[in-house]
């Protein structure tokens, strides 16, 4: 092996490493494939080794922004940034700064080199205190959201992503095969027999197939919902990725659908698409458009088998109540389930006086607040039990 050739083969694992701290899947076997390839182009393409590498390294849609960008810092040329501010100055025009791409901080954290850690000093021999007190962990449950510092948000953040969401199973009407079934199944029989020339030796049995019910979110995102939906979001973005058959909805002014963009696992990626797609963030609030909206294009689509309905707002309505009573009753009858999830609910002296929280309070099955690592842990255990009857009447807890 010549002297360029090892110092590729080395440039090469050096670069999966650099892939690996930024958290796509690149092993051994990817590290040796695309040194041999390396071999088979042509080097001096920039194109045919971008291509190469990203055909081997590459997995998934979504790390192919990670990828590039990772390539570009890595395989650079050191005295292109130079060259381009030179032309732009001979063009007469400032260097114009491109705006940072999803991923751009991974990599950054991912090219700096690891900080050595200073030797710990001798420590004297800890003094036991007998003084009772909250440890920080219960203090960040317990904290309301809106009184987050930066460093806490991203705390809760990192505990919200672990949540796990399992809704309580249905029964659909679909039959999969089962030999301790309840059901016999004679069209399988029949099917069966005729293996056998006829004669019918045992009989085929099936039974309903479980699955949980849809999930659909309907967030508020106006001025006074902002930091909570901020939050919640990454809770959306953890359930949607974890399980089938979700549905995220934003409104402020108008209805936005998410749904596509909280696909994407690595949740940089992710909130960039829903920042595009999603124009009136921090803005009024008009809960009976949104939700006439929603019930005339999405309902049919997203609200069978017993869908589960999440409504995440304050039900301050910058339009007051109009119309909101009769989009309520109609969300209501076409779910099975309708939990109304208020931060306002954190207050222990909380009294529906508000004309919209008035009007869609006979609406829903459950009122809860939503404010709060306890508060998500609390829904997360509510929503894993089975759904309590219709038509009892409604009572409010902040739990």
């Amino acid at each position: 092996m010549t002297a360029a050739a090892g110092m590729l083969s080395a440039n090469v694992m050096h670069f999966a490493r650099l892939l690996r701290r930024a958290g796509l899947p690149v092993g051994p076997a990817e590290v040796i494939a695309a040194g041999q390839a390396l071999e088979l182009i042509d080097l001096g393409d920039r194109s045919q080794a971008r291509a190469a590498l990203r055909g081997l390294m590459v997995h998934r849609h979504e790390h192919m922004d990670l990828f590039d960008h990772a390539f570009d810092l890595f395989w650079r040329d050191p005295n292109a940034s130079q060259h381009a501010a030179a032309m732009a100055l001979l063009e007469g025009r400032p260097p114009q700064e491109q705006p940072p791409q999803p991923g751009t901080r991974r990599i950054a954290e991912a090219m700096t080199p690891p900080r050595a850690r200073p030797p710990k000093a001798e420590e004297a021999p800890p003094e036991l205190d007998a003084v009772m007190t909250v440890s920080e962990q219960e203090q960040l449950r317990a904290m309301d959201f809106e009184q987050m510092s930066a460093e806490q948000v991203g705390r809760a953040k990192a505990e919200i992503r672990r949540l796990s969401l399992p809704l309580d199973l249905r029964r659909t009407r679909r039959l999969r095969p089962d030999t301790h079934g309840p059901r016999i199944d004679l069209a399988a029989t029949l099917r069966r027999s005729l293996r056998r020339g006829g004669e019918m030796v045992d009989l085929s049995r099936s039974a309903r197939v479980v699955r949980p019910p849809p999930l659909v979110v309907l967030c508020d995102i106006s001025g006074s919902m902002a930091r909570y939906a901020q939050v919640l979001l990454h809770f959306l973005h953890a359930v949607a990725n974890d399980r089938d058959r979700v549905h995220v909805f934003l409104f402020g002014t108008r209805l936005s659908n998410i749904t596509r963009q909280l696909r994407f696992r690595d949740p940089e990626v992710a909130f960039q698409m829903v920042s595009h797609a999603v124009p009136d963030w921090s803005g009024g609030t008009r809960i009976g458009e949104a939700l006439q909206e929603f019930n005339q294009r999405w309902a049919r689509r997203v609200l069978g088998q017993g869908a589960v309905v999440l409504l995440v707002t304050d039900g301050l309505d910058r339009d007051g109540a109009a119309g909101l009573a009769e989009n309520m009753d109609r969300l209501h009858r076409s779910c099975r389930r309708l939990i109304w999830l208020n931060p306002l609910l954190r207050w222990d002296g909380f009294q529906p006086k508000s004309s919209g929280i008035r009007a869609m309070l006979p609406h829903v099955d459950e009122f809860r607040t939503v404010h709060s690592l306890d508060s998500l842990r609390n829904l997360v255990d509510l929503l894993s039990r089975p759904a309590p009857p219709r038509g009892r009447d409604l009572r409010w807890r902040s739990a």
